[in-house]
């Protein structure tokens, strides 16, 4: 393998959105690597994909971290370069009822433990090789609900919406400490809509 080689790293790659990403990133020619939390179905979906791929919980950021130390490594080993794309598409939903004034300790840390504190592991592990390389893209699945104005900001789901509106915000500020992109390095966050996933539903 050359350092032209082309990589990338996808969480929450063996279901649903991470998963089409994976393959379109394969089809484009990466070599790719999918995180995902069930080692079963991780390795399934690996070997549907035809790529890398490792199973650890996201909520555990010294396992998590380890895991990302370990995919670079081997990567590096295999003659691979910096990182060129990492695509952060893991996500959980807060609980039907979870409205501000009546979310529990556990329901609260479980959602923003892994819709935010795990995008700042591995953006934090992970990116700072990518910017001083002046080199390649982070991108963030957020959601319209984190979102402070306009449509779907009326309340509710309270844990969601609010770890989503913080992955906003670390990404724009994010941004701006790295240079808006004029240094090569581009991070951006992206909404996908209402999609027929496990966690969208069939509608």
């Amino acid at each position: 393998m050359n350092q032209q080689a082309k990589w990338a790293i996808v969480t929450g790659g063996s279901r649903g959105l991470g998963f089409e990403t994976a393959k379109g990133l394969i089809a484009a020619g990466y070599f790719v690597y999918i995180i995902g939390k069930d080692e079963n179905r991780a390795k399934e979906s690996a070997e549907k994909l035809g790529c890398k791929y490792r199973a650890v919980d996201v909520s555990e950021s010294k396992e998590f971290r380890k895991v990302l130390v370990d995919i670079t490594t081997e990567a590096k080993d295999a003659g691979f370069g910096v990182l060129d794309v990492l695509v952060l598409s893991h996500g959980v939903m807060s609980e039907k009822m979870s409205k501000t004034l009546r979310t529990s300790d556990e329901e609260w840390r479980r959602t923003l433990s892994i819709n935010l504190d795990a995008v700042f592991t591995a953006v934090n592990e992970l990116a700072p090789a990518m910017a001083e390389a002046r080199k390649g893209r982070v991108i963030v699945y957020s959601a319209c609900l984190g979102r402070m104005s306009g449509p779907g900001t009326h309340g509710g789901l309270a844990p969601y919406r609010i770890s989503k509106a913080g992955v906003n915000a670390f990404v724009k500020n994010l941004s701006y400490e790295t240079g808006l992109g004029a240094r090569g390095f581009l991070v951006d966050a992206i909404c996908p809509g209402h999609c027929r996933t496990d966690m969208g539903g069939q509608d």
